[in-house]
């Protein structure tokens, strides 16, 4: 007699950034439903608390009808710390370790600790967390050092690493055995950073210690001067600077305070728009020159994240830089937003939207099983 194949517990998975709140439901049935809430105001927590609201209203509307509830809640949490498990149980001692390394995360930290609490008011499921600095766990020694004084127990995390396992799962299906070889890979959104990947693993990343680093963001700094930050540490506070690091610079700093969003900026006709958006193009393509540099060459290059996956301009522009590299566009294939974006002449160019929650569905399923 055959055996009944086990019944697989219902995911609730969270995606909570710093510009949005992405939701999906995975049924037993193995049903996917995809629920997605953009903060449009000036508080974070708020737009947060109403995104949540909104989520649990449509969430009744969509059990109503299924009759399903969520057996376990999945939530992305940018900053995993220093623990080596991609997910975990969250449990009070988690909780607490969580809410003690906030610092390194101000933007998003907060926002999944207030989902977290949100929904154990609302469903009172078990939950656990997903880490983004997991994937990067594979960095070398040398990728993860920051030249800071041991004393200090400081190093490199790297960050998005939920986008970049998902985008990693996809590319032997798309480009063979180029897949296993040096890619780089580039989230560009509201965050963004860039990976390279060797077999399918993170080797080196952009982002170090908080999500702040590496290239220019919406309003995140990235890499800056420490001259100049020590400066600003001399005009203001910590807490004033951190604000500024975090929700002041970036894109709406470069273009004199017209817009964060890229979406609006390539839309103005203004020389700050412009100057914006060639700094981030430029600082894009620094990124892959680097990583290739470090790894002597580069087999094949990803596109992602909300500009990465939707604007073939930004990818247009920081491309037109590294012909020498071996990138070029088709350029029909491009505007036409298909899935291989390069010449014939090139090294695969790919543009994948990336898929956070199935990771996430995957993650809590092993979790799971691993705990039975």
């Amino acid at each position: 007699m055959s055996q009944a194949t086990p019944i697989k517990p219902s995911v609730l998975a969270i995606n909570t950034g710093s510009s949005s709140l992405k939701a999906s439901f995975f049924s037993a049935d193995g049903v996917r439903r995809n629920l997605q809430y953009h903060f449009k105001g000036q508080s974070a927590k708020g737009d947060c608390r109403t995104a949540f609201s909104e989520l649990f209203s449509d969430f009744e509307l969509l059990s109503d009808l299924e009759k399903e509830k969520p057996d376990i809640i999945a939530h992305r949490f940018v900053h995993g710390g220093d623990i080596v498990e991609s997910a975990r149980l969250l449990d009070a001692a988690e909780l607490e370790r969580l809410h003690s390394i906030i610092p390194l995360a101000p933007l998003h930290l907060p926002m999944s600790l207030l989902g977290v609490g949100l929904c154990e008011s609302h469903f009172g499921a078990p939950q656990a967390a997903c880490f983004d600095t997991a994937f990067h766990q594979t960095m070398s020694p040398l990728a993860k050092t920051l030249p800071i004084p041991n004393r200090e127990n400081m190093h490199r995390y790297g960050f998005h690493g939920l986008s970049y396992a998902y985008l990693a799962s996809q590319l032997p299906l798309l480009i063979g055995q180029t897949a296993y070889k040096r890619v780089v890979m580039a989230h560009l959104g509201s965050g963004a950073s860039l990976c390279m990947t060797e077999n399918l693993l993170s080797t080196d990343t952009t982002m170090g210690y908080t999500p702040a680093g590496g290239i220019c963001m919406a309003t995140r700094s990235g890499d800056i001067d420490p001259g100049a930050m020590l400066e600003l540490a001399r005009r203001h506070d910590i807490d004033t600077l951190a604000d500024m690091v975090n929700n002041q610079m970036g894109l709406l700093a470069v273009s004199l305070g017209e817009s964060h969003k890229m979406e609006v900026l390539l839309k103005s006709k203004s020389p700050n728009a412009k100057l914006a958006i060639d700094y981030f193009c430029r600082q894009v393509a620094g990124a892959i020159g680097s990583l290739a540099a470090k790894t002597g060459g580069i087999d094949a290059l990803v596109f992602s994240g909300g500009i990465g996956d939707h604007s073939p301009h930004i990818r247009a522009l920081i491309c037109e830089s590294l012909a020498f590299m071996g990138i070029k566009l088709d350029q029909t294939a491009n505007l036409e937003q298909s899935q291989h974006l390069n010449a014939s002449d090139s090294i695969p160019v790919l543009r994948i939207a990336t898929d956070e929650e199935a990771v996430m569905h995957s993650l809590v399923l092993s979790l799971l099983s691993n705990t039975n």
